[in-house]
């Protein structure tokens, strides 16, 4: 691909073996403006985390289990991390976000994320919808739960689009949950009350143990009715994944160690400066200039002028 684009737009012959260098050389000079955006991350007060599945050969030797890869992403308004791991646990989870992370959690229920504690978690609720339908979707006893889970979800969330527009305001959308957020445990109590043996897989089975696993996590359904900046869903991380998806796709992954992390910092680079609206090549360029010695480093992080605030950046995010 890279062969082609420089001989079709710039008139250019390259070997694949030139390919590579160019593609090791800017590797490296972006890794200390990742790394720095990594910390970034790390501190930030809210962050949405997702991972997806991705493919790692093993030519280098580093994989000679062939195991799966994950591709992770931490998500802020402005800035975005990618790393690509062989593994989907709790302590890849804790390298993401720094095993010190103070902030706020977005995420899915993946249980790597379980070391943060519940206060300081927003469950996705695009994700507690898609389980909510699905016990909808079962017989007997279940549809019937699992059709008013999914009439108070959306009875949620059409106050919380008001409360985005701006025709309801914060405390008196914080009221009306407390009637929504108590219908929803009660019915989530009511299924934790059926009696199911352990080796049960009946569809009522399915649904209690459902049920029972949303209990425990419910506190952490509702931050973001009290806690300004936090989202309902990780929509944000979600979005900033799926290019990485399509060209996961198209690409067949990486066949080395040093192609993922090439590929996580590209992404990194990219996804973040787009949403600072910065150009990319104008940032790569002088990257690989200030590793052969010719300029600074430029740096991921939002460039904040004198009489900028945060609230400016989430604005322009």
């Amino acid at each position: 691909m890279v062969q082609s684009a420089m001989a079709e737009v710039f008139g250019i012959s390259i070997s694949l073996a030139t390919v590579n260098k160019l593609r090791l050389e800017a590797s490296n000079a972006v890794a200390s403006c990742v790394d720095e955006a990594k910390e970034y991350i790390q501190n930030a007060q809210v962050v949405g985390a997702d991972e997806t599945s991705f493919n790692q050969g093993n030519i280098d030797g580093f994989n000679p289990e062939q195991r799966k890869a994950w591709l992770w992403v931490a998500v802020t308004p402005l800035v975005t991390f990618f790393e690509i791991a062989l593994t989907r646990c709790t302590l890849k989870a804790k390298n993401l976000l720094g095993e010190n992370f103070r902030g706020i959690l977005n995420s899915d229920r993946h249980g790597a994320y379980n070391w943060v504690s519940l206060e300081r978690r927003q469950l996705c609720w695009a994700h507690l919808r898609r389980e909510f339908i699905k016990i909808s979707e079962r017989t007997g006893v279940s549809a019937e739960l699992g059709t008013a889970l999914v009439k108070q979800q959306e009875k949620l969330f059409e106050l919380w689009h008001r409360v985005r527009d701006g025709t309801l305001s914060r405390s008196e959308f914080t009221e009306m949950v407390v009637e929504i957020r108590a219908s929803i445990k009660a019915t989530l109590l009511e299924a934790d009350n059926y009696e199911i043996t352990s080796r049960e897989k009946t569809p009522l089975a399915k649904t209690v143990r459902t049920c029972r696993q949303l209990l425990k996590v419910e506190s952490a359904m509702w931050l973001f009715v009290t806690t300004v900046g936090v989202e309902p869903t990780n929509n944000a991380a979600e979005r900033a994944i799926r290019p990485a998806v399509i060209w996961r796709r198209t690409s067949f992954g990486s066949q080395t160690q040093a192609g993922s992390v090439f590929v996580a910092r590209m992404l990194t680079v990219v996804t973040s400066l787009k949403s600072q609206q910065r150009n990319v090549l104008e940032f790569m360029t002088q990257a690989v200039l200030a590793a052969r010695g010719s300029t600074t480093v430029p740096s991921l992080l939002p460039q904040v002028t004198a009489d900028s605030d945060d609230s400016d950046l989430l604005k322009a995010a």
